[in-house]
Order: structure tokens, then sequence, then C-alpha cells
């Protein structure tokens, strides 16, 4: 299975970036989908998450500013990054679980100037 991130760029604070993830196989299969995000020198934590059944769940720091969504027919899981500040700014990686595995993009850098 392989996942491709992209939508990643230089945005002012205040802007917004929409990444998205184009994987490889049937998402409808997926357990769930979601998006992490790495700042510089800090371990990777998670950003975004969406199940089968379409439940979401967000960071604290993005709830109300970032949006997740699948489209099960193109095979792909969006992020929506709107009024972005620059603590945003980071790698950003795509993942979808289909246990018992976790298949994992190559990340698309987010950097937010202020």
């Amino acid at each position: 299975v392989q996942l491709q991130a992209s939508g990643g760029g230089l945005v002012q604070a205040g802007g917004s970036l929409r990444l998205s993830c184009a994987v490889s196989m049937d998402i409808d299969r997926a357990n769930i989908a979601g998006w992490y995000g790495q700042r510089p020198g800090n371990e990777r934590s998670e950003v975004a998450v969406i199940s089968k059944s379409g439940n979401t769940n967000y960071a604290d720091s993005v709830k109300g500013r970032f949006t997740i969504s699948r489209d099960d027919a193109k095979n792909t899981v969006d992020l929506e990054m709107n009024s972005l500040k620059p603590d945003d700014t980071g790698v950003y990686y795509c993942y979808v679980l289909n246990l018992p595995r976790t298949y994992w993009g190559q990340g698309t850098l987010v950097t937010v100037s202020s």
C-alpha cells in the first residue's frame, strides 16, 4: 500500500492550505485514516483522524480550524487547514490503519510565516 501526500507549502499566518493523501488501496477497507504533524525538533503527534463510519477526532490545538475528510470513491484523505498559525509549521504525514498494519505517506512540509 502506498500513500502520496501533497498540498504543503509556505503560507502566511491566518492563511489556509489543503493537504491531500492519495492511497493505493480501497480506503473503505481501512479501519481509520488520519494525519500526524511533526514540528521541528519534536516527535510526531496526531492532528486528525477519521473512522470508517466518518467519525472524526482532532488534537485540541487544531479544533475548529482543521477539517479532515475522506473520499472513498477517489481513495483520498484530505486535511483542510484554516487560520494557520506559525506553531502549525512542520511536516505532515498521512496514514491508514488496515489492521494489523499501519501505512504511512512520505510527508509534506507546511511552513507558516508570522
